[in-house]
């Protein structure tokens, strides 16, 4: 009998940053041998630049920089263990996504990836050609079948490592998530164990990057394609997976595994991560917020507490004559729970002078949203002048409801540096409320029952302007992540006027949602990467 300890180094690198994640890697390896006596160390996709690079791939001194990040590694690395890692290079004219193979100071071999996806929020065919050959290399006696990322996907890669003599298949990641895709990606991985007979090691990325996030999960299913390790979704780590080897046949031994989260669970852990991680890799000091007492600014609040900690929140009540007492009231009391600093700044003087300085302009003409929206583009000058004075990054706080459709403030509400609810549909964000209420205090529950309300104008409900959020998150759903046509729609069961009313609501908000601060993509179609719509454009909506 034969052993082999392979180690999943689920890790989070910085985009750019090179000579930092070459370092990384140096000190992983040297923790998986010490502390798991790791024979192997798999490291995810394009890990020395981060993922995506982006047009920082096509920089002339890329290629200078990974040379001496991989000399360095090449060095500095601890012996005795294969080490796989993923880096981007240019070879013989074209640039590859590769995996290359580190062992006792020698760069062995390098793969390079075949199925290049240009779909969604995935770009690759812009920087890359497509690999051609399979890479089987052999250490102590298993011969590893190395593919990266969309190989698995598609197929044609695996048998192709298969037919070549793999006896385990390694598959490096940096595969984003959005709502379902940690279930889906099992069940392709134990449909392609099973196709092939081999088990397969799956490695990911953690962490996040601009609008995309990585929940890890990295895994080993067996040769019939069951689960038998699992690391923790949204945490950085190693995961040992041993193999032993029976009558010619390498065999993964069962290891920690996780349990099946609540999907409430798993979302509320991407805008966490996705949060944290644009803050401290933006190196800002905290963040700053107006919290209102609506339901939107209560769960980004506590959002960032958990991402950042409360030391590093600053949330900023900035009420005016429509706002209600119990806001004031529930604003206060959700400050207490948290911890966080709390400030009360009313704009009423900023309102009322601009309303005078602007009467004359305004003279003969009826109130109308113009005035309901320099009451939140006050509200944006008091953050932003916050933000600037103590280096506070602004979290803006709307729902992908709401920037579906239009019904935020172009340099009020929307400003800000991010938005950790962009890609959330508000019927989703009243499901994490209380679900981070059923961990321990965080939203008075009042904030959460209450009607909601953008408080611009005497008693004002959101189902004024809109359908209710059931019906229009349904709709929207169906128009944006489904493609379907206003007329589908309707025949889908909804009444006529709110689908013509919440499509061309959309199609007309193109030009805010561009001037949006940026956030995570955790739905099937965010706004940003995957929904290039044109702003100018006579296109209409119907079939």
């Amino acid at each position: 009998m034969q052993d082999l300890t392979l180690v999943m180094a689920q890790l989070d690198p910085l985009v750019g940053d090179i000579p930092g994640n070459a370092d990384l890697a140096i000190e992983t390896v040297r923790e998986a041998r010490i502390e798991h006596g790791a024979d192997i160390v798999v490291l995810p996709e394009l890990f020395l630049t981060g993922y995506p690079p982006e047009d920082l791939l096509l920089r002339p001194s890329m290629e200078t920089r990974l040379r001496h990040a991989r000399a360095h590694m090449a060095e500095k690395m601890a012996r005795d263990v294969m080490v796989i890692v993923g880096y981007p290079g240019r070879r013989e004219g074209h640039n590859w996504n590769l995996a290359g193979v580190l062992y006792n100071g020698q760069w062995l071999s390098e793969y390079a990836k075949q199925a290049l996806p240009n779909y969604e929020v995935f770009d690759e065919q812009r920087y890359f050609s497509p690999g051609t050959q399979p890479l089987v290399i052999e250490h102590k006696g298993a011969k590893l079948g190395i593919l990266i990322c969309e190989d698995i996907w598609a197929e044609a890669p695996v048998r192709q490592a298969s037919l070549a003599g793999a006896d385990i298949l390694v598959t490096l990641n940096a595969s984003p998530f959005h709502q379902d895709k940690p279930a889906e990606r099992l069940q392709l991985f134990e449909q392609r164990a099973r196709e092939v007979g081999l088990p397969l090691v799956y490695v990911n990325m953690i962490g996040g990057q601009d609008e995309l996030v990585f929940d890890g999960g990295s895994c080993c299913v067996d040769a019939r394609g069951e689960l038998m390790v699992q690391a923790p979704h949204w945490a950085v780590g190693l995961m040992p997976v041993q193999f032993v080897r029976e009558k010619g046949v390498w065999e993964p031994r069962p290891g920690e595994t996780q349990a099946e989260v609540a999907p409430e669970e798993d979302l509320y852990g991407a805008l966490v991560t996705g949060l944290r991680d644009y803050v401290n890799k933006c190196r800002f000091e905290g963040v700053v917020l107006g919290l209102s007492g609506g339901i939107d600014s209560a769960l980004s609040l506590a959002i960032a507490v958990d991402a950042l900690g409360a030391q590093r929140v600053h949330a900023m009540m900035m009420p005016y004559h429509y706002t209600a007492d119990i806001s004031m009231e529930d604003a206060a009391e959700q400050a207490r729970l948290l911890g966080v600093r709390y400030d009360v700044l009313s704009i009423e003087p900023m309102v009322e002078a601009f309303n005078e300085s602007l009467a004359e302009s305004f003279a003969g003409t009826l109130a109308d949203t113009t005035e309901e929206n320099l009451q939140s583009r006050c509200r944006g000058v008091v953050l932003m002048a916050i933000s600037n004075k103590k280096g506070l990054m602004v979290l803006s706080t709307g729902n992908k409801s709401e920037m579906a459709v239009g019904y935020a403030t172009l340099y009020g509400d929307m400003v800000g540096g991010y938005n950790a609810l962009k890609d959330v549909y508000k019927t989703w964000v009243y499901r994490l409320a209380r679900w981070r209420n059923s961990q321990s205090p965080a939203i008075p529950e009042r904030v959460i029952t209450r009607p909601p309300s953008a408080e611009l104008a005497p008693n004002q409900q959101d189902s004024d302007s809109l359908p209710h959020y059931d019906v229009l998150d349904a709709i929207l759903v169906r128009y944006i992540e489904g493609d379907m046509s206003a007329e589908a729609i309707i025949a889908a069961g909804f009444e006529r006027e709110d689908v013509y009313k919440v499509v061309k609501l959309v199609d007309r908000c193109e030009y805010k949602r561009r001037q949006a601060p940026v956030g995570v993509r955790v739905t099937r179609r965010g706004f940003g990467r995957d929904r290039r719509y044109p702003i100018v454009n006579g296109w209409q909506p119907g079939d």
